[in-house]
């Protein structure tokens, strides 16, 4: 797929602890494609996030990229030195962080955030740049923005800061945006407001997007195509449609039962028995064998090889409704 946005092949990230190596991500391959939307969903330690720093090479001791690439365009963003990469992060690829109030810095007015990033990649003045960032907060349901651009990231809600968040992310015009979590830690009338702008920005905007979630409601409402993520492995991928209504791998599946609906009152709730593996230890066979209802004797001993269901594909040697 050479006209894809994103193409990640064998990438493999890893930690190395006193503890020992910890594989964070595991030999990953994903493919975004030209004004998609591309979910990648796991339970919380999956490795989502740490994908996601990958991509942007913002990885940070003990963590180190071990082999893989990641393709931008066809160029190999591994293979660029930092200052390249700089170029393109920020404006071509751009991302909005799990928790805006963390990256927010607390003593520079929403503004001087917001234009700096500007004026190094657009090459405009800071007053262009500052009238810009009106005019993106605005868009983003942001009222009286002229006066919300000079508060500092304390006097902002919670909706508010994830909204200058976006707002940085896209105000460079990037052709790919990584959203981690982004709608974690708001409540449920204001998560509806910020997935409805990011479609929109996709819409208006041509953005290709990787959206990092651990609510199976933001991956369904939001995406064209799904990754399932486990220990550091993808499991299973295709269409959100596909995934959701028949799940091939037993842990989709037990995801997907252990989501409640408001409207299935009357259903028990159902949980994935066990823990995950410990990544930092040697694992023969399926990672997810200790805790699966459909593992055979195969899962234990081998880790399956990736199968092919109409346009599905699958790592399990007994996927459900087999």
């Amino acid at each position: 797929m050479n006209d894809a946005v994103l193409r990640v092949e064998g990438l493999s990230t890893y930690y190395y602890t006193d503890k020992g190596v910890v594989r964070a991500v595991d030999g990953v391959d994903l493919v975004v494609g030209e004004n998609e939307v591309v979910g990648v969903v796991g339970e919380s330690g999956c490795g989502k996030s740490t994908l996601a720093a990958s991509v942007m090479r913002l990885l940070q001791p003990p963590a180190k990229i071990v082999k893989g690439s990641i393709f931008f365009r066809n160029v190999n963003l591994l293979e660029l030195p930092e200052e390249e990469m700089r170029k393109i992060r920020g404006k071509k690829i751009s991302m909005i962080f799990q928790n805006p109030a963390s990256y927010l810095n607390p003593l520079l007015t929403v503004e001087e955030q917001m234009v700096e990033s500007m004026t190094l990649h657009l090459r405009i003045s800071k007053q262009e740049a500052a009238s810009r960032a009106v005019n993106i907060l605005e868009k983003l349901g942001i009222s009286a923005p002229d006066t919300v651009i000079k508060y500092y990231p304390h006097q902002l809600s919670g909706g508010m800061k994830q909204r200058v968040m976006i707002g940085m992310a896209i105000s460079c015009n990037p052709e790919l945006v990584l959203a981690d979590e982004p709608t974690t830690a708001l409540d449920p009338t204001i998560q509806v407001q910020i997935l409805e702008q990011l479609l929109e920005l996709r819409k208006n905007l041509g953005l290709s997007m990787v959206v990092i979630t651990h609510d199976l409601g933001v991956a369904k409402a939001i995406c064209d195509k799904i990754y399932v993520m486990y220990a550091g492995k993808i499991v299973e991928e295709g269409k959100v449609g596909d995934v959701f209504n028949r799940p091939l791998h037993p842990y989709t599946y037990g995801l997907l039962e252990s989501a409640l609906s408001v409207y299935e009152k009357d259903r028990p709730a159902k949980f994935i028995d066990g823990a995950p593996p410990k990544l930092v230890e040697e694992i023969k066979g399926c990672y997810f064998a200790n805790r699966c209802f459909n593992k055979v004797d195969r899962c234990l001993i081998e880790y399956p090889h990736p199968s092919f269901k109409n346009g599905r594909k699958v790592y399990c040697w007994n996927p459900v409704g087999d």
